[in-house]
């Protein structure tokens, strides 16, 4: 065993991701299941992290025994903390929220969206990608989908930064949640909020999501309250935290590899493929937990009920038993089974809505762009446990 592979605490993705992909790759190598020091079991390999997600009879999603007594409970009708049978029929209120036709008729408004962000920045030669267009673009969408007024929608953007400050803080392999004051009055002051705005909807019906949300039964009854917060803040974390990464994931990876980038502007056709590498190589959320609900064996490792198993969806993603050359960007990959939404009955609901923000966002750089790159230092990377993305991206632009 080296150095590498002795290391407890795992590398965050604050220098672009180079010392943890070196580190998993690693694992992989030489501990592809690894029980850490708080007794946590790690898996790595493309085949355990797919299991694991796939089995909520035996791992499960449901942490909110770990909540806090003193913050809003955005644990309980979380879709992504909630088992079946119950998860199913939570996901069939929402689904209808994200059909593909529900999805696609979103496409004009997020290009308008889009273009107005640009527009602001039009004419400078640098600009920074991140408060000009993959922050407020997936905030706004998800604010304009539950029916906020504009008015309110910058209250919106203080909570989602709450909740990349929370993500940002979370400790890997630890099942209790570690929120700080500031975060903890966000969380309060945004269930206060979306809680008057959803009676508001009882009383005054519009359509909007918040209103079939508030208009929903599962088995008989209303959402409860907790319930319906929660469904916001998926809504929140999935819509707009993952998003943003993505979109700035994009960006970077097109200026280092500028033949694919160049592929796709010959070709836009094939800025779909492009974005799923991006998504493999860079998955926006770097790893899952689950608790273990009952006693079970993975590799050589016993994990009694209550442990925790983390699934590594960035090194199932580089898996060399899976993928053929993993750490080379290869536009042409097909098929591409990556994990950066999850698996199984967890998948992340947004993943359409998030591709084709970030389908939109790539065409109009390159409508308006013949090149763009790191401006200054170059990106800054999120110091995070569990994110992979930028929380600053100065660019260099030439206008096409």
């Amino acid at each position: 065993m080296n150095d590498e592979t002795a290391l407890q605490q795992p590398p965050t993705t604050v220098d672009g991701g180079r010392r943890l992909l070196s580190w998993l790759t690693t694992m992989r190598r030489d501990q592809p299941i690894w029980r850490d020091d708080t007794g946590s079991v790690h898996v790595f390999r493309h085949r355990e992290v797919a299991a694991v997600l796939s089995d909520p009879a035996t791992f499960s999603s449901d942490v909110s025994q770990a909540a806090p007594d003193d913050v809003p409970n955005f644990v309980e009708g979380s879709l992504a903390a909630t088992d079946p049978p119950r998860h199913r029929k939570l996901r069939r209120i929402v689904s209808e929220a994200f059909t593909p036709k529900t999805v696609a008729e979103l496409q004009p408004r997020i290009v308008e969206l889009t273009t107005e962000l640009l527009d602001e920045v039009a004419g400078r030669a640098e600009w920074d990608f991140v408060e000009t267009l993959s922050n407020p673009l997936p905030v706004t969408v998800i604010a304009e989908l539950l029916g906020i007024p504009v008015a309110d929608q910058p209250k919106f953007r203080r909570w989602a930064e709450a909740a990349i400050t929370a993500t940002n803080e979370a400790q890997v392999g630890e099942a209790e949640f570690h929120i700080n004051d500031w975060v903890a009055e966000q969380l309060r002051e945004m269930q206060d909020y979306l809680l008057s705005h959803a009676k508001r909807r009882l009383d005054d019906p519009t359509g909007d999501l918040m209103t079939r949300l508030v208009t929903a039964e599962v088995d008989g009854e209303k959402l409860t309250d907790n319930e319906l917060f929660s469904f916001a803040a998926d809504l929140l974390f999935a819509g707009h935290i993952t998003t943003t990464m993505l979109l700035g994931n994009s960006v970077v990876a097109a200026h280092e590899n500028p033949e694919a980038l160049a592929e796709i502007r010959a070709d836009r056709s094939r800025v779909p493929m492009f974005i799923e590498e991006v998504l493999r190589t860079r998955p926006p959320i770097t790893l899952t937990n689950r608790l273990v609900r009952q006693g079970t064996r993975i590799g050589e490792f016993d994990v009694r009920e209550g442990g925790m198993v983390v699934a590594w969806l960035l090194s199932g993603n580089h898996d060399e038993e899976k993928f053929s050359e993993p750490e080379v960007f290869d536009l042409h990959r097909d098929p591409n089974p990556h994990l950066a939404f999850g698996h199984g009955i967890h998948f992340c609901i947004g993943a359409p809505l998030g591709r084709l923000e970030t389908r939109i966002a790539l065409n109009l750089l390159l409508d308006r762009y013949q090149g763009w790159g790191p401006a200054g230092e170059g990106p800054v990377f999120h110091d995070a446990g569990g994110l992979f993305g930028v929380s600053q991206l100065r660019l260099a632009t030439t206008p096409a």
